[in-house]
């Protein structure tokens, strides 16, 4: 598909797709840019070569089809303005309104207050696309959505891909990364890794499982895993991966009581849990196995938090691994969603190699699938 390097920008209409989904306080506010600050590469880019006029539409949380006045784009523009040093004229809506004359960025409203974007409307995408001459989707954390802004629209106008979703492409390809590859991957449902960890034990050199998926694992083996989580109508599916050398599933597990989280808090081996307890984090014995493995490593894989990292004292595997690695001199990748939000609070960014800004969509590309906005790009250009 083609890049926006490759596109003459010069006196043209640009309709970017960004990713402008920020995180908000109670109050509205915005408590983290850094979602804005990866899309500014493109916006500059595109104003440096050219671009009669640059039109930037993109989203804001799952406002379902209705106008919620908290998601507005209203913050968002101001904090552009802020971070890009220009004026940014914000509409107060994303379509059927004209723009004045002598604006050169113009930021449309929350493309989600209208169900037609959900719902891949082709008549709301030529509305849209009346805004451009040229589409460049420079939004890859939805770039796994059939959504009109991302998919319909490339019938109507000729499209690229822009710089954040050209470098996520790049750093995501596990074919030119280093190896070996040791892949870490937690959360709560096997379901959703599947193709992940199928991929990886294909491509990777180890790949170590934590967070709650490893109860479905451990059902497979038909130990008693107590309250804990598990994904009953996947259990053939752990069988069978657990037939994989490469595969590495924690040896010891904090559990704690099932009414009472806060207590009963202490660490057993993986095939000694309580019927009356749950399991929510990978205990320190399995932590030190994994660093191991780790320090082998010349690219190392994270997608998926090792516990219930939001509730301390579950954070400890999460946080003491993120720490670790970050110290290591090697590729360090990171699939975005619930990692990337623990190593930024942690502070601990820069010292990743790079970290995605989608995680179902970074899930897909290591997956080894095709993402369906790019897939209509493609289709355009051929």
């Amino acid at each position: 598909m083609r890049t926006i390097k490759e596109v003459d920008l010069t006196n043209k209409r640009v309709l970017l797709r960004a990713d402008l989904d920020v995180p908000l306080n109670t109050k509205g506010d915005i408590t983290d840019d850094s979602r804005l600050r990866a899309a500014l590469p493109t916006i500059k880019y595109i104003l440096e070569h050219g671009a009669k006029q640059l039109v930037i539409m993109g989203h804001i949380d799952r406002p379902k089809g209705r106008v919620v006045e908290m998601l507005r784009m209203d913050r968002v523009a101001v904090r552009l303005m802020k971070l890009l040093g220009r004026s940014v004229y914000k509409l107060d809506d994303c379509i059927g309104k004209g723009i004045p004359r002598g604006e050169k960025i113009i930021l449309l409203e929350n493309l989600r207050f209208h169900p037609e974007e959900e719902a891949n409307d082709e008549g709301f995408a030529h509305q849209l696309a009346a805004y451009g001459d040229v589409y460049v989707n420079n939004a890859f954390a939805t770039c796994h959505r059939a959504h009109a802004s991302m998919h319909a629209i490339t019938k109507f106008l000729p499209g690229c891909i822009g710089l954040q979703v050209e470098k996520e492409l790049k750093s995501l390809d596990l074919n030119q990364m280093r190896k070996p590859i040791v892949a870490l991957i937690g959360g709560a449902k096997l379901k959703t890794k599947i193709p992940l960890i199928q991929s990886l034990l294909v491509r990777a050199d180890k790949v170590l499982i934590g967070g709650a998926m490893i109860f479905t694992f451990y059902a497979a083996q038909n130990l008693e895993i107590g309250k804990s989580l598990c994904d009953y109508n996947y259990v053939m599916n752990a069988k069978i991966m657990l037939n994989n050398e490469k595969l590495l599933l924690p040896k010891d597990i904090v559990i704690a009581d099932y009414e009472d989280k806060q207590a009963g808090i202490r660490t057993v081996p993986y095939n000694k849990i309580p019927k009356k307890s749950i399991g929510l984090d990978i205990g320190e014995e399995t932590v030190e196995v994994f660093k191991q493995e780790l320090r082998r490593a010349e690219t190392i894989i994270w997608n998926g938090p090792m516990g219930y990292y939001e509730k301390p004292p579950f954070d400890r595997a999460t946080n003491e691994l993120a720490k670790f690695i970050a110290e290591l001199e090697c590729n360090k990748v990171v699939g975005g969603g619930d990692t990337a939000d623990a190593i930024h609070k942690l502070g601990l960014a820069n010292k990743f190699t790079f970290i995605s800004s989608g995680g179902g969509a970074a899930l897909e590309v290591l997956s080894g699938k095709k993402l369906v906005a790019l897939q209509a790009l493609e289709e355009q250009a051929s």
